[in-house]
């Protein structure tokens, strides 16, 4: 009698908790909505967790396949001038395939950036899809031996100051600290962080985070993106 009555209780839990997601949609989703364009954002440090919130995206460019072979392809084919390198403005646009694709300025109220809802925002869709993402890290001081720790759904190629640091590949949900790259140094000023997430079809999204010496979050830096046109 007592499992009966608890499996009964566990039901009801359930479908309190559906009617409150179809009652109140908005609230559901209302946090892992990207903010695009803010001028004076509060994301200018990493959160409690030591996940960065602010970052540069670009509308996704078509993409196919999620396979390590597939996935560095996508990244080594350059789609725009100066794809690896350029260091974009919120507002800059460039040119691909005769499209023309906008660079937004990002800020997620949650540790990952959800770019189903990106995608969504900007007019167009997550599938079959290559988003850039780029941020500038700060430091007031050089920072050795801290890795670069990110999750994504699906595939992705992350650099750090130009250097490729971390690659994920397949089909795959985001897991928080999935790649972690080798030990590396963060230099005093200017660091360019850049991720390539490549995904195949449904959910997208992306978190990214430093580890210090320790493996703890790593804090004491400011993030940055293109100035705001």
């Amino acid at each position: 009698m007592n499992t009966y009555n608890n499996y009964r209780w566990i039901l009801f839990l359930l479908v309190s908790a559906f009617i409150m997601v179809v009652s109140f949609p908005d609230a559901a989703v209302c946090d892992q909505m990207p903010k695009l364009g803010v001028v004076n954002s509060t994301r200018t440090v990493p959160n409690a967790d030591g996940f960065i919130q602010r970052w540069l995206i670009l509308e996704p460019i078509r993409a196919m396949g999620d396979t390590q072979n597939a996935v560095q392809a996508t990244v080594k084919t350059e789609h725009f001038p100066n794809e690896l390198t350029m260091m974009p403005k919120h507002g800059q646009n460039v040119t691909v395939n005769d499209s023309e694709l906008t660079w937004h300025a990002v800020d997620t109220n949650e540790y990952n950036v959800n770019l189903y809802y990106f995608a969504a925002a900007v007019g167009t869709n997550c599938n079959n899809a290559l988003f850039w993402s780029v941020v500038v890290v700060d430091c007031p001081e050089e920072m050795k031996n801290v890795r670069l720790a990110v999750g994504t759904n699906s595939a992705s190629v992350w650099w750090v100051n130009g250097k490729e640091v971390i690659g994920l590949y397949g089909n795959r949900c985001t897991v928080i600290d999935d790649g972690i790259s080798k030990r590396l140094t963060l230099k005093k000023g200017r660091n360019v962080i850049r991720g390539a997430i490549i995904n195949a079809s449904g959910a997208a999204d992306f978190c990214a985070r430093f580890l210090d010496a320790n493996d703890k979050p790593l804090k004491g830096y400011t993030v940055r993106v293109g100035e705001v046109k």
